[in-house]
């Protein structure tokens, strides 16, 4: 089952990278522009078959996927028409120079206006969004099945699973087997016991683990009333947390990691017990779609604004003694690996296990879009940037009375290109390295 899950996610990314060429190749072609491949993949072509003018394939390493299309970038305002100079002498001029030829190098008598750099700027700037809006749309397909078809499971109540008769002194402290009468929970000497249903926690209505819990941690040392139905009946019982140094978490319950992976520490209330629920699958209505893919994207996009920071602590993790955050980064190894846990977790049933993968490939396919919108070329942002520049330019070039075609050179901006592939490339070996000898796992 684990080899299994691995290779249904690996079809779905493969699919949405598919999707994602198409989503540049259909506008390109209905804008009139010679789409010369339409390739997934990188690397030695493994499959390929020419349609008509373009040339469809796979490639050996599935991780991205390309169009090719012909006159990208435009000529110099100083070349005579259908010339190029000659290369410079200059770095940075050179590769201005050698991409240039590149694309006019694929021109051939007949296609001159059949380029990409003579579309208007709307053209443009639905091509190149084309890639990442198909992302979009995979991933809100996938979650409106998820939500509104099959359901969600949703926290009904929270409930004392177990009571601890001692309490740890720290974190570091391991479950003592005897104790003394000042080291037993709080819980214990309430007379808290397994199988109470929380209704409140200090006045506060609770109906989820995460909001009795809260609830403890913030009321150290203090006497509070817990309202727990007990046998069909409410009893309301007085609990003093104890204060402990314990890992600070955030609103969602996740453990909160310094820059380096380290765990953050706070004290805290704790009363000495575990706390269980209970579920019950519920499909949300389909006026609240929008509402889930809104909320699946700030939190795709958050991820995104804190890379700096979680590199850093991916790095220790890899090299160090950091711990994952599971809230970080991941690359398809990681990915695969996530997906080949779920496939073989036994306590799981089939039906479930499918729509976690699918919920993986939705977040995913969100993780793509929102990346690929960064206005940094070589990414699909980094294009649209440019045909907005050159919008701007034209309009002040009227402006001016300059007569002609205006474009912007975005070969200007090729060593930003690759420093982006470079710092993409590291990032990459870097994710796959953590996540083969400090993997993020499905327990966690």
């Amino acid at each position: 089952m684990f080899l299994l899950g691995v290779v249904l996610v690996l079809i779905g990314v493969a699919l949405s990278i598919a999707l994602h060429e198409i989503g540049h190749l259909v506008p390109a072609k209905k804008s009139g522009v010679k789409v010369t491949q339409y390739m997934v993949g990188f690397g030695p072509t493994v499959w390929s078959r020419r349609r008509g003018e373009t040339e469809y394939g796979i490639k050996a390493i599935p991780l991205g996927g390309y169009i090719r299309m012909i006159g990208m970038l435009p000529p110099r305002r100083e070349d005579a028409p259908g010339t190029l100079r000659a290369t410079s002498t200059g770095r940075m001029s050179q590769m201005a120079d050698a991409a240039r030829a590149d694309s006019f190098d694929q021109i051939e008598p007949g296609d001159e206006n059949r380029v990409f750099y003579k579309l208007p700027v709307h053209r443009k700037v639905i091509i190149m969004l084309g890639g990442p809006f198909m992302n979009l749309v995979i991933a809100a397909v996938l979650l409106v099945v998820i939500a509104c078809g099959v359901g969600l499971p949703k926290q009904t109540s929270a409930s004392i699973a177990q009571v601890n008769e001692c309490l740890p002194v720290s974190v570091a402290d391991s479950q003592k087997a005897t104790c003394s009468d000042a080291d037993r929970s709080p819980a214990w000497k309430a007379g808290l016991k397994p199988g109470d249903v929380v209704v409140s926690v200090a006045g506060v209505p609770v109906t989820t683990t995460l909001q009795t819990t809260q609830q403890i941690r913030r009321n150290a040392d203090r006497a509070i009333p817990v309202v727990v139905k007990r046998g069909g009946q409410q009893q309301t019982i007085t609990v003093t947390p104890a204060r402990r140094t314990m890992p600070k978490v955030d609103k969602d319950g996740q453990e909160v990691l310094t820059m380096g992976g380290q765990t953050v520490t706070e004290d805290v209330g704790v009363i000495g017990t575990s706390i269980g629920a209970t579920y019950r699958t519920e499909r949300a209505p389909l006026t609240e779609a929008p509402g889930i893919i809104g909320d699946g994207l700030v939190k795709t996009s958050s991820v995104f604004l804190r890379i700096p920071q979680k590199m850093v602590g991916v790095f220790n993790a890899a090299f160090g003694d950091g711990k994952r955050d599971t809230n970080g980064p991941i690359s398809v190894v990681g990915v695969g690996r996530v997906a080949g846990e779920a496939a073989n977790t036994r306590d799981v049933g089939f039906g479930d296990k499918i729509v976690f993968l699918l919920g993986l490939v939705a977040s995913l396919n969100l993780a793509l879009f929102v990346f690929n919108l960064i206005p940094l070329l070589p990414l699909d942002g980094g294009h649209v940037a440019g045909a907005l520049w050159e919008g701007v330019k034209r309009g002040f070039a009227r402006v001016r009375g300059v007569e002609g075609p205006v474009y912007a050179d975005v070969t200007k901006a090729l060593p930003v290109a690759y420093t982006v592939s470079m710092v993409l490339i590291v990032t990459s070996v870097l994710l796959i390295y953590a996540d083969i000898v400090n993997p993020i796992k499905l327990g966690n």
